[in-house]
């Protein structure tokens, strides 16, 4: 339903988030809608446009600016923003020169080379949670697979101890939520920053040969990372290092079991499995609308102006499905040309972690195609439940038949 020229945003847009990206698109690839807390936003999902919108240096994401913004346009009734002060100020939520100080602190430990170090241990932890998998009949591949892959990983590359990670885990999803009630929303933000800052003073006193320990000694021996932009860094780090990789495989899997023919061809011929990660991120990827931008200054995009001051949200999900960029994009096709794909954005906040990603989701799917070749999804399509987010596309649960 649109009022005016504002498209009002049902509250359960994430259930058919591709749908929304549909309807947003038939009516222009930039369009104003309102969020359903009132946030009144533009939302982009035209891949040319996107794609220059990500890397506009005229859009900016620094916390400051970010909070005025809330204050300024949500209706006083509305509950505030999620957005944890204390745990807010990492190069995703900067403009340069900070993020490119914090950026270069952290490029060189997710470089291909250094992450196709850690090859042995992913395939290590996937055959340990396949062997736990091996003879159940039926299994939610979410908390059993998905999920406990790379949260190891990224908690074993950070210096996180294994007995903290349920717990860990269960603040991100919160932080996550766009619908938790805001007391929930504190009250995990509180414990993930309590937790935080004592494991960053344990690195501190007691360096490991981790990445954590890393940046706290980096910071001391001269840099300038402070101890707020420590915290933050780590939180976004174990964040968004296993957030996206579960829904990447999660989602990837499910894709697959939806078309079966594509699910044969790939079996058949595991060597196109690099490439079917490529169109698993670009089909159905882990994130739907990018971080919060805002304009410093208007700013034209074809045709529709968007003045200074506005936010700006780029559908990741609908650009990687424009058909004037991908033809026939609403088709799984694992043979598809690899890349060009926005599942990881664009510019200078593109996903660090991106090697990591795509190690983990290749060596996931191949080990479980090839550990149970009669898998099938136990759940009729209609049953299956989306994240109430509106950043990550993950699904709440996968149920399979293995």
């Amino acid at each position: 339903m649109t009022t005016g020229e504002i498209y009002e945003v049902a509250e359960d847009f994430a259930q058919d988030a591709h749908v929304l990206s549909e309807l947003l698109r038939a009516g222009g690839p930039v369009r104003l809608v309102r969020m359903p807390r009132g946030l009144p936003c533009y939302v982009v999902t035209g891949f040319a446009q996107a794609r220059a919108l990500l890397a506009d240096p005229r859009l900016q994401k620094n916390t400051a600016g970010i909070r005025a913004l809330f204050e300024a346009k949500l209706p006083p009734e509305a509950p505030q923003s999620g957005l944890a002060p204390d745990l807010s100020r990492h190069m995703l939520n900067s403009d340069p020169p900070d993020h490119t100080r914090l950026r270069k602190l952290v490029n060189k430990a997710f470089t291909a080379r250094t992450v196709a170090r850690l090859r042995p241990r992913v395939e290590e932890i996937t055959t340990e949670l396949l062997d736990a998998l091996a003879g159940q009949e039926r299994a939610d591949l979410v908390p059993s697979f998905a999920a406990p892959l790379p949260i190891t990983v990224i908690c074993e590359l950070l210096g996180v101890r294994e007995e903290d990670r349920t717990e860990f885990s269960g603040w991100s999803r919160t932080l996550l939520s766009g619908l938790v009630q805001p007391e929930a929303v504190q009250a995990a933000a509180q414990s993930m920053f309590g937790y935080l800052t004592g494991l960053i003073a344990q690195k501190r006193a007691q360096p490991a040969e981790d990445l954590l320990s890393d940046l706290v000694h980096a910071s001391d021996d001269g840099d300038s990372l402070s101890e707020p932009e420590l915290v933050s860094m780590a939180f976004l780090l174990l964040v968004a290092g296993h957030e996206t990789t579960v829904n990447l495989i999660a989602n990837g899997v499910l894709a697959l079991l939806r078309e079966p023919e594509q699910l044969a061809r790939l079996r058949a011929e595991p060597e196109l499995l690099p490439g079917a990660v490529e169109e698993f991120l670009r089909f159905d990827g882990p994130i739907h609308l990018a971080t919060l931008r805002f304009t410093a200054e208007p700013v034209e995009v074809d045709g529709v102006t968007i003045p200074e001051g506005e936010f700006v949200l780029v559908s990741l999900l609908g650009a990687n499905r424009d058909a004037q960029r991908f033809p026939e994009p609403d088709r799984l096709d694992i043979t598809r040309p690899a890349g060009g794909h926005l599942a990881f954005g664009h510019g200078i906040h593109y996903c660090v972690g991106a090697p990591l990603a795509r190690l983990e989701a290749e060596i996931a799917l191949g080990g479980l195609l090839a550990r149970f070749p009669d898998i099938a999804l136990d759940a009729k399509p209609d049953e299956l439940v989306y994240r109430t987010s509106s950043l990550v596309h993950g699904l709440e649960a996968l149920p399979v038949r293995l």
